[in-house]
């Protein structure tokens, strides 16, 4: 098995985009999300910056990282983070030896930040935006499913379930651009990256009959009521900046 490194790329430089990531790229094989508590909307803003300045002024860390996006919850209170490794090996390299510098350096500009945590992922299936579909998203909602102990094996057929759904009632989900699904590499939970239109699109679905998960027919009624699912947390966040190799 090949294992690759984070090498240093002072070459290349680092640039923001407004891009959203492209959650199926192949070359992605260990997509991380973790949250940071700030606090407020005016931190939120002031973090996001903070962060973007510290990348911009160093080089790109490593060829084994492809993208590094974060999101403002519409908390008011909260930031999301995603990145897309090559592999977990890439991660560690860039984490002995890269990361400290650029948490202190944030930290100097918006202190008292609390990291809640980072959690590992393998991407399992997504529904796919068409390919004519060149909306941009203006909501993604990250929802994490927990399973129990016993069913992490169960995971996969979770998801297969979903998709199912989604295929067959396509007219129920017109604001959803895209859908990924994750599985936690600790075996724990699902995570969803859903890509909505807009937040009114979103609403409108959890508005609908079916307790928010699809239009309550019999296929999402075993979404729901799936055996090992614990339960269902959303979150609600707007993409802020991404950084990529430029």
């Amino acid at each position: 098995m090949t294992r690759h490194t984070a090498r240093p790329t002072t070459h290349r430089t680092t640039r923001r985009t407004d891009a959203h990531p492209d959650l199926t790229r192949p070359d992605a094989g260990a997509p991380f999300f973790s949250t940071w508590r700030v606090g407020t909307p005016e931190r939120q803003e002031a973090t996001v910056e903070a962060i973007a300045g510290t990348w911009e002024r160093r080089p790109w860390p490593a060829d084994g990282l492809l993208a590094y996006h974060v999101y403002t919850g519409l908390d008011g209170s909260t930031l999301m983070h995603h990145s897309q490794w090559v592999s977990e090996a890439a991660y560690e390299a860039f984490f002995k030896t890269q990361r400290q510098e650029r948490v202190d350096e944030i930290d100097t500009f918006v202190p008292g930040i609390e990291r809640l945590g980072l959690d590992r992922y393998r991407r399992y299936r997504s529904r796919e935006r068409a390919a004519d579909d060149t909306r941009v998203p203006g909501l993604v909602v990250i929802v994490r499913i927990d399973f129990e102990p016993d069913a992490t094996e169960r995971r996969t057929d979770w998801i297969d379930e979903v998709l199912r759904a989604l295929a067959g009632t396509p007219d129920d989900h017109r604001g959803l651009i895209s859908a990924h699904f994750h599985l936690s590499t600790d075996g724990t939970h699902v995570l969803n990256y859903a890509e909505w239109e807009s937040e009114q699109a979103y609403d409108a679905v959890l508005a609908a009959p079916g307790e928010g998960i699809g239009d309550g027919g019999e296929q999402w009624e075993r979404v729901r009521t799936y055996p090992g699912v614990k339960g269902f947390t959303g979150t609600r966040y707007r993409h802020a900046v991404g950084l990529v190799p430029a």
